[in-house]
């Protein structure tokens, strides 16, 4: 009667430390999820500073 027990105990410990570890994962998941957001957001606004500053280089270019 021990020995099933026994299995059955750490079955049960095997799927908490799973349920631990994939909660773990999840929280991780979605913080780089926010980060990549976060990232992409920067590098547009980044892009959008860079047309604006070549167009004004070449107005000025255009000028002389």
């Amino acid at each position: 009667m021990f020995w099933p027990m026994f299995a059955v105990a750490v079955g049960f410990l095997g799927l908490l430390v799973l349920g631990v570890l994939a909660v773990r994962v999840f929280v991780e998941a979605e913080r780089l999820g926010r980060q990549v957001t976060d990232s992409a957001r920067r590098i547009g606004r980044a892009a959008e500073e860079l047309e604006q500053a070549a167009a004004a280089a070449t107005r000025s270019a255009g000028s002389l």
